[in-house]
């Protein structure tokens, strides 16, 4: 997929104030910190699509763009935040929880994990989360440029084991680094497999 246009449309507060569901959505959430933003903007080939900070937290809504006047690119609220009060922590859940469980064209959710870390147990608890709810997701390993390949490779296999523990087949996952590209043109292309199934009539919580 070649992004020839991308641009944002709105930041929400509620799943009911987002874009009408006309066209496939592909939402991108991570602890935060992660590199979420980085990763967006390296995607769409643009600096500043999605505002990157040192400090974590920087994204407190649920900010939709529009790319190739094709499909949304959500970029969600990373979970994790220590440094945020426990009501406004709290509040993000239920935005964050409520726009994964209801937003019918929601095609998958990329979740992205540091590949430098050792498997953390707030990424684990959220990708079951995800399972145990049948929301479509994808693993996204980050910041593999930070680390040798071998390292990358030992510590994707500890977290997918542990993983292995919940799933009887495990979700799709990539490895990917917004500094040297590496990973950028495979997600692409899968966000380009899937839509078609959103132009065959998929809705979630429908049976298709």
């Amino acid at each position: 997929m070649i992004i020839k246009t991308a641009d944002f449309l709105k930041s929400s507060s509620d799943y009911r104030q987002c874009p009408g569901e006309d066209k496939p959505e592909f939402a991108f959430i991570g602890r935060s910190n992660v590199g979420k933003s980085s990763l967006i903007n390296a995607l769409v080939n643009r600096k500043d699509l999605a505002k990157t900070s040192s400090q974590p937290g920087k994204t407190q809504m649920i900010n939709h763009f529009i790319l190739n006047n094709e499909w949304y690119l959500v970029d969600l609220p990373g979970y994790g935040y220590a440094k945020a009060s426990k009501s406004v922590r709290e509040s993000w859940n239920k935005m964050i929880r409520n726009y994964l469980l209801k937003r019918r064209n929601l095609m998958t959710v990329f979740v992205l994990v540091d590949s430098r870390l050792e498997p953390q147990r707030i990424d684990l608890d959220f990708i079951n989360f995800l399972g145990e709810n049948s929301v479509p997701l994808t693993v996204i390993f980050t910041k593999t440029d930070k680390q040798s390949a071998k390292k990358t490779n030992e510590n994707v296999e500890v977290f997918m084991n542990a993983l292995s523990e919940y799933w009887e087949e495990l979700p799709e996952m990539f490895l990917s680094s917004a500094k040297n590209k590496s990973g950028l043109i495979e997600i692409l292309d899968e966000i380009e497999r899937i839509i078609p199934y959103f132009e065959q009539g998929f809705e979630r919580g429908k049976d298709n």
